[in-house]
């Protein structure tokens, strides 16, 4: 039992002084820490010169000069800049034309669905192809009466755009020799130039038209069949996509230079 106590008592004694070791390590870190900061508050004057000299050196005057303008600051408040992407010009002249076609279905939404007018789009523009049964009786170039409300229709739609519009007559391989048409040439032409004047007559502007005919050339279906030379009997009805470009001379290879 004495031993017991004796050794508690020492235990005790050993807990009590154990705080000393403690404040010592805290004292020596103390020292070393103020130490630390004598040593840098004790400045170098030439290292501080040179220092000072390059600060100075590389905000010169010519050196803000090459720098570039800071951005302004916007209020904390102000929302985030947007970003504005350039429009593809292509992008909104097909989307134009895709417009314009749309509308021109509308109107044309009977012949559309029996299978006289076709209506398609591609780099060159738009193309409305009409069967000539529906715009014309056989080797005649006068539009039939009930043919001119539908493409009365179409140059109302037509008279509201700005691009060039091209008539293209076409007919089949059979041979044609009248006193008013001694070929299929002058049939075609001239059933592209009777659609161009009723557009004329309805307020499509006319710098913006032309009337070509193409005969039996450029033929869509084989003229063997009845269907197939029916087929080739049409006058296109061409929107173009772009406007003419600029006329610019070609010279002649090896040729001296206008003065």
């Amino acid at each position: 039992m004495r031993r017991r106590r004796k050794y508690l008592d020492q235990r005790q004694s050993d807990n009590h002084e154990r705080w000393l070791v403690s404040y010592a390590d805290f004292m020596t870190l103390m020292f070393a820490f103020f130490v630390v900061m004598y040593a840098l508050s004790s400045v170098n004057e030439g290292k501080y010169r040179v220092l000072s000299e390059s600060l100075i050196g590389a905000f010169s005057s010519k050196a803000l000069e090459r720098m570039p303008p800071a951005a302004p600051l916007l209020p904390r408040d102000a929302p985030p800049p947007r970003i504005i992407k350039p429009i593809d010009p292509q992008l909104g002249q097909r989307e134009r034309m895709r417009g314009i076609a749309q509308d021109i279905l509308k109107v044309l939404d009977s012949l559309v669905r029996d299978g006289q007018v076709k209506v398609t789009q591609s780099n060159r523009g738009i193309a409305l192809e009409i069967n000539a049964s529906v715009l014309f009786a056989s080797g005649q170039a006068q539009l039939r009466p009930e043919s001119g409300q539908a493409l009365r229709q179409v140059a109302r739609v037509l008279a509201t755009t700005e691009q060039g519009i091209q008539v293209e007559g076409y007919t089949d391989d059979a041979p044609i020799s009248t006193s008013q048409f001694p070929s299929n040439w002058e049939l075609s032409a001239a059933r592209a130039s009777s659609v161009v004047r009723l557009f004329i007559d309805n307020g499509v502007a006319a710098p913006r038209l032309s009337a070509i005919g193409y005969g039996p050339n450029r033929a869509v279906a084989s003229n063997d069949t009845p269907e197939g030379r029916a087929r080739n009997r049409r006058v296109t009805v061409m929107i173009l996509a772009e406007a003419p470009g600029k006329v610019v001379d070609i010279p002649l290879i090896g040729a001296a230079p206008a003065q």
